[in-house]
C-alpha cells in the first residue's frame, strides 16, 4: 500500500489539541478538580509552602480510585492534564501562586 495515499485520507483537522482534551475532561469530570483543590486548600493550612501537582493526582488514584470519564485517555486521570489543573486552581485561588511550580506546557 501507498503511504502517501493512506495519509491523504486521515482527517487531522478534528484532532483535538492538548488543552482542548483537558477541557472536554475537566467538564465531563468536575470530581476532579474538586478534590485536586480540596487537597491544596487542606495541604496549605496544614503549612505546606510547596505542593507538587503530580502529588494529587496520585493521592486520588490511591486514596478514591476517583471514576473519570475520558475519551481522550485510556488513563483514570491523565497527567497530561496536571499542568492545566494547576493553572486552574491558581486562577481561582490566586493567594495559592507559589504553592505550584509552573512550567512551560508542552504542545502534542
Amino acid at each position: 500500500m501507498d503511504n502517501t495515499s493512506f495519509f491523504m485520507e486521515l482527517d487531522f483537522s478534528t484532532e483535538l489539541t492538548p488543552a482542548e482534551r483537558f477541557a472536554q475532561f475537566h467538564a465531563n469530570n468536575p470530581q476532579v478538580y474538586s478534590a485536586l483543590k480540596s487537597m491544596t486548600a487542606e495541604l496549605v493550612n496544614r503549612g505546606r509552602r510547596r505542593i507538587g501537582i503530580n502529588m494529587l493526582f496520585e493521592v486520588l488514584r490511591w486514596n478514591y480510585y476517583m471514576e473519570t470519564d475520558d475519551p481522550n485517555s485510556d488513563f483514570k486521570i491523565n497527567n497530561n492534564y496536571a499542568p492545566y489543573y494547576s493553572r486552574l486552581i491558581i486562577d481561582e485561588n490566586p493567594q495559592w501562586a507559589n504553592v505550584f511550580e509552573l512550567r512551560t506546557i508542552r504542545r502534542k
